[in-house]
């Protein structure tokens, strides 16, 4: 995938054709000619939010129906558009509240339609620290996501992407595992680690794919050569929908701070953070990962009007008498996209 220009966090960061992040601040240069009072607008696209239920042991609670949620923007119900449980087709939730298969929009994609297959199963974007942080543990790392990669659900796409100053797309998203194997055998330890830096650029090529999609970070925690903060990269991460879980193979009590980040840029996209410093512990996270994804529910949506064109609260309920036994895991909101 090309890296083309891009406003990056919408406030902080230009990205350039090749990738690197330049302060908002050296921006001017590049766009001498233009007004400098740009006048924004609001511009809501369909919502993607995938979420699971689990029950009082913590179990999946699955089998449910799209008429057995209750999906709301700021207290403002929403109307489903799709429905989807785990790696199976997508429903289309018609006005009278009955199903049928989401068909294909238009044959070509590249003229403007969507292929059915595009929302059939997860696009998993695998992030892997290759820093020097990782040099004692580098191949059995490599091992834990190589087996990862090879028990994910056929109908699941894959890309392995390094990082340590750079970020390096190892493997484009695929559903043949023998490129990303490949791709990930290919990877050599670096120097310093850029992780949020390489995050942020992962989680827009995923902004990019149509369907449900997700960001599994595989690091040894400590950032040291990053230009974004991390909550910027959370808080894109969250108005795309992209849930990101995180595998740390750092020891929790000697880093803190990473590992506060890591829970929260976690929690606040609707994944889930893991700390595992065995390879034992990182091929159980992965395992874990794996389920989640083969037990979430995800649904479409286009937001009823709403004037807020702040942060945006989401709230999803089950309609049964059951549901206060259930727990449901899914981001707190988004953010609309403001245009110029």
């Amino acid at each position: 995938m090309t890296e083309g220009p891009m406003n990056l966090t919408r406030r902080h960061f230009f990205a350039t054709a090749g990738g690197t992040l330049i302060p908002a601040a050296a921006a001017p240069a590049l766009l001498l000619g233009q007004d400098t009072r740009p006048t924004f607008r609001v511009k809501v696209d369909m919502v993607v939010l995938s979420f699971t239920v689990t029950d009082s042991r913590g179990r999946y609670v699955n089998g449910l129906k799209p008429a057995d949620f209750s999906i709301k923007e700021d207290g403002i119900q929403q109307k489903i558009n799709t429905f989807a449980e785990g790696n199976k087709p997508p429903v289309q939730i018609l006005e009278d509240g009955s199903v049928k298969p989401l068909v294909t929009l238009q044959a070509d994609p590249e003229k403007g339609g969507i292929a059915t297959d595009a929302f059939v199963g997860t696009n998993v974007f695998v992030l892997f620290d290759t820093s020097n942080y990782m040099y004692r543990g580098f191949v059995y790392a490599s091992d834990a996501i190589a087996d990862f990669v090879r028990g994910l659900d056929r109908a699941d796409s894959v890309a392995v992407y390094t990082f340590s100053r750079n970020l390096t797309r190892a493997a484009s998203l695929t559903r043949e595992r023998a490129d990303v194997l490949q791709g990930l055998r290919r990877a050599v330890v670096g120097d310093d680690a850029a992780l949020y830096n390489a995050l942020l650029l992962t989680v827009r090529d995923a902004a990019r794919i149509p369907g449900r999609k997700v960001v599994i970070v595989f690091s040894n925690g400590p950032d040291s050569a990053s230009m974004v903060a991390p909550d910027d990269v959370r808080a894109v991460a969250e108005d795309e929908g992209i849930p990101i879980y995180v595998i740390s193979t750092s020891d929790v009590s000697r880093d803190p701070i990473s590992s506060g980040v890591f829970r929260r840029l976690a929690s606040r996209t609707g994944g889930k953070s893991f700390f595992a410093r065995t390879w034992q512990k990182q091929v159980e996270a992965f395992e874990a990962i794996r389920e989640d994804l083969g037990n979430s529910y995800t649904v479409t949506y286009y937001p009823s009007p709403n004037p807020n064109e702040g942060f945006r609260r989401i709230s999803v309920e089950v309609k049964t008498d059951l549901a206060r036994k259930y727990r449901i895991s899914a981001r707190p909101g988004y953010r609309p996209r403001t245009g110029v």
